[in-house]
């Protein structure tokens, strides 16, 4: 009998993590390692400047001062790598049907619940409609051809409106045209949304729209996004 260690998966271990994510972010930014570079660099000769300029001026504390400079490098390096790598993840997915309902169901924290299936769908055109609640309400958002669009919003926010009456009901389109939120600032914009609801009437809306949605299962999900490839890896 094979042992339980043996049988499960193996995850990627630190280093390996962080190289995925390097490469990952390498590919939107081919500066990538020359301002990694120049991180350490300066971090390094900040910490050699400190060690002079506080005294006594010892070869020892140079040294002590010049490596804790590269540990404050690395630190910010890692930071920058990271933030850089949501940016490619971004423009990654940029226009992708699928990709609202990633951010939305990844980005949101435990104020809001939402999930990368849509509500609605135009399954010719693709056009889609995401939900999510919390405690600024509910967020319907639409991710297509705006004026294709039309029906679906309209459907969604009359069903929230049948069931949970008197709950703000948020409607967003993503792009980047006039009144469109452009993906990479979908999230931010709706943990912005002014706190409206408490917990209790929020765990009951959930519980509401979850009786009456309609299940998609026999609907075909819209093709161009596999969170797995797309999804920037994070170092643990």
């Amino acid at each position: 009998m094979a042992s339980r260690t043996d049988t499960a998966e193996k995850r990627p271990g630190f280093f390996s993590q962080i190289t995925s994510l390097y490469r990952f972010t390498q590919k939107e930014y081919r500066w990538l390692p020359w301002l990694l570079i120049g991180i350490l660099i300066v971090g390094v000769w900040a910490g050699v400047l400190v060690g002079f300029l506080i005294p006594p001026v010892a070869i020892w504390s140079v040294v002590l001062w010049g490596v804790t400079g590269l540990l404050v490098g690395v630190l910010v390096a890692m930071m920058t790598l990271t933030r850089l790598s949501t940016k490619a993840m971004y423009l990654k997915i940029d226009g992708m049907p699928g990709a609202a309902g990633q951010v939305m169901s990844t980005s949101l924290g435990r104020s809001w619940q939402a999930s990368d299936m849509p509500v609605g769908i135009n399954p010719k055109t693709q056009e889609a409609v995401y939900r999510a609640v919390g405690r600024g309400g509910v967020v319907v958002v639409g991710e297509g051809t705006r004026g294709r669009l039309t029906r679906l919003i309209n459907d969604e926010r009359s069903k929230v409106q049948r069931v949970a009456s008197g709950v703000p009901v948020t409607v967003l389109y993503v792009g980047h045209g006039e009144d469109e939120v452009p993906i990479d600032r979908l999230a931010k914009t709706i943990k912005k949304l002014p706190k409206k609801v408490d917990n209790a009437t929020m765990a009951a809306v959930i519980k509401r729209l979850d009786s009456v949605s309609q299940s998609l299962a026999s609907l075909p999900i819209p093709k161009g996004i596999d969170p797995t490839k797309v999804r920037a890896p994070r170092p643990r």
